[in-house]
């Protein structure tokens, strides 16, 4: 980072511990959104109208609207005043999530679940903001910890959200992120220095940049493809693990969903982990570990199919694993984009979360997809393919050492 950036945001040496933890915190508010209705898939079905084959989209609109954020959104970074860009990012998001909280539709619930995507990409704002008030030693522990913030957001969403509709119907979720959302705007609008970008790029100029990032950055490609196979798996799991323990397999109530869906937070630990380890140089073999991580977490479920308690402790397992390995996956790969030019750097975090958020999509939709008209097994084997695949990947860069 140059002096001048360091100037403008008003930053030391490293990012203050107090700005660390907002960001993480924020990062985690605003990442969550993203998967409320991940739990309450069947009953956000029943009581907007969508059939059992087409429950998969109330997840994947929110994802594909986070891609579209991510491609012409989060690259604004490089060249417009990052809290503004962050704090009317959240307004939009709370609009959003006043609508979904009061639709009893599916068309409006859909159209707002899609700009609660949009918006909630002020977190991929955030991420690299937090990159740039840290020096180079330090850059993995501050993104790791950060990114830990998300990560935790994301995994007690889950939970949460269950918990919620449970006591007092889903609508509710959604009305309580909304004013959450919009305290947020407010806080960071004032707590949060100012940071504008040294380029002149005009937004056109930046947005035709972008596939020229994308041809001339191998790394971006090649990490983007890791986790996007991770991260389809992840998408695929815990679309359907909700319909499967509310199944007559396991009988769950909307409360017992939650308190499974919360085992998954133990996975958010990995991502310091992560980033400590890339700060050490240790990246490759990392990877590595991480993709195995992911294969064994679709594995264990496969081979011990099990209705009893057993076969619970086995899911419990293998969330924690999974999302052990798609964490520390996660921050290997943006330390590794972090440690590139400065001035590209929203524009890389972008490409690289829309690239992976793809492979979510995918993986949501053909999860539950799969879970209605094939098997539970047939998820499984699909949910393990792509973490292959992308082990496979990695192996040509190991011989390419």
């Amino acid at each position: 980072m140059s002096e001048r950036e360091r100037k403008a945001i008003g930053a030391t040496v490293t990012i203050p511990t107090w700005l660390m933890f907002l960001l993480a915190a924020a990062c985690g508010i605003i990442a969550a959104n993203l998967y409320y209705a991940q739990p309450l898939i069947g009953i956000i079905r029943s009581s907007i109208g969508l059939s059992a084959s087409s429950a998969g989209y109330i997840v994947t609109l929110t994802q594909i609207g986070y891609v579209v954020g991510l491609l012409f959104i989060v690259p604004m970074g490089d060249i417009v005043e990052n809290r503004k860009l962050v704090v009317v990012s959240l307004l939009l998001t709370s609009a959003a999530l006043a609508v979904t909280a009061v639709s009893k539709q599916s068309v409006p619930f859909l159209a707002a679940s899609f700009v609660i995507g949009l918006g909630s990409v002020a977190a991929q704002v955030l991420v690299p903001f937090a990159s740039y008030l840290a020096d180079e030693a330090s850059r993995g522990r501050v993104v790791g910890n950060v990114m830990s913030g998300l990560l935790l957001g994301i995994m007690l969403a889950r939970p949460l959200s269950s918990l919620l509709a449970d006591l007092f119907g889903w609508h509710t979720v959604f009305a309580v992120s909304a004013v959450a959302i919009l305290l947020l705007a407010v806080v960071l609008s004032k707590a949060l220095p100012a940071r504008k970008p040294t380029s002149t790029t005009r937004y056109t100029e930046l947005l035709s940049s972008l596939w020229h990032l994308l041809r001339t950055t191998p790394i971006l490609r090649r990490r983007a493809a890791y986790h996007a196979c991770v991260f389809a798996t992840f998408s695929l799991f815990w679309t359907v693990v909700p319909l499967r323990l509310s199944s007559s397999v396991f009988h769950f109530s909307q409360k017992e969903i939650a308190l499974f869906a919360l085992v998954g937070v133990a996975g958010a630990i990995a991502a310091p982990i992560g980033g400590r380890l890339a700060d050490r140089g240790w990246t490759k073999p990392a990877t590595g570990i991480a993709l195995v991580t992911v294969i064994i977490s679709m594995v264990l479920p496969l081979v011990f199919q099990v209705g009893s308690t057993w076969g619970i402790i086995i899911l419990v397992i293998s969330a924690i694993v999974l999302d052990a390995g798609v964490s520390a996956n996660l921050v290997l790969a943006q330390r590794t984009l972090f440690s590139l030019n400065p001035a590209i750097r929203s524009r890389l975090n972008g490409l690289f979360m829309a690239m992976f958020f793809m492979g979510g999509a995918v993986g949501s939709a053909v999860g539950g997809w799969a879970y209605a008209n094939v098997s539970w097994s047939v998820v499984l084997i699909i949910g393990m393919a792509f973490p292959i695949v992308a082990f496979l990947y990695y192996l040509t860069e190991l011989k390419g050492k």
